[in-house]
């Protein structure tokens, strides 16, 4: 007999992106037309909370059973990630796609923006010490930040924040998953003057990608790898 928790399964195995609990249930009730009288319609009466629990019983025996694979809930919805302790025979799979590489500057002012969002170009480079031109450029190209607006302060300076592309490289679901986040988010930090920024950067659309994991080369640079889960350690 089929069952939900098949179904669901299915669904996730099939699709190229992450789904939605309201993409799954859209599914089932499309499908319900194929059965008419048949047990499977019931499948479009389905809520949001029972999909979920079929969600959760299939991590569970993924995790139970030693699977190279697990079931991952992200900022869009659940997608099924390889294991990172799998990603070198996976990158096998893909020679052409080089791992995007943070330098620790780069992850330091990743990080500002992160905690600190959003924030002006200004007041990262007034935490950091130093110009960061070159390094949000390298952020912004890699879709992990982009520009929302600009400071209500003389000036007007621009303001960043991170994209729906670095939570999914990151595995998180929201920002509060970000380590220590709330106190973080309290620590004093210094703050630039109230000018304008005379080095704009164009913003970069956020792209499309699969689950990553962040892993140290030999350089101390951090590569960004296709095709492993981000929160397996």
């Amino acid at each position: 007999m089929v069952t939900l928790k098949a179904v669901v399964e299915s669904l996730l195995f099939a699709s190229q992106k992450p789904l939605s609990l309201k993409e799954i249930g859209t599914a089932l009730a499309s499908a319900a037309e194929y059965f008419e009288e048949e047990p499977e319609a019931a499948f479009a009466k389905v809520n949001e909370a029972e999909i979920a629990e079929s969600l959760h019983t299939l991590q569970n025996e993924y995790s139970e059973l030693g699977r190279a694979f697990r079931l991952v809930e992200q900022v869009s919805g659940w997608v099924l990630a390889s294991r990172s302790e799998y990603q070198v025979w996976v990158r096998q799979l893909f020679p052409e796609m080089r791992p995007t590489r943070l330098s620790a500057p780069a992850l330091e002012t990743l990080a500002i923006i992160a905690y600190r969002q959003p924030i002006t170009k200004a007041d990262v480079e007034a935490i950091r010490g130093v110009t960061v031109d070159g390094v949000m450029q390298k952020l912004l190209d890699g879709a992990l930040v982009k520009i929302t607006g600009r400071a209500e302060i003389p000036g007007r300076p621009l303001l960043y924040v991170t994209t729906q592309h670095f939570m999914e490289h990151f595995g998180l679901k929201n920002l509060d998953e970000l380590p220590n986040a709330s106190e973080l988010r309290e620590v004093s930090l210094p703050k630039a003057a109230a000018t304008a920024e005379t080095h704009p950067v164009t913003t970069v659309e956020a792209s499309d990608s699969s689950n990553s994991k962040p892993e140290n080369n030999e350089n101390g640079e951090v590569e960004i790898v296709p095709g492993t889960d981000p929160k397996a350690n």
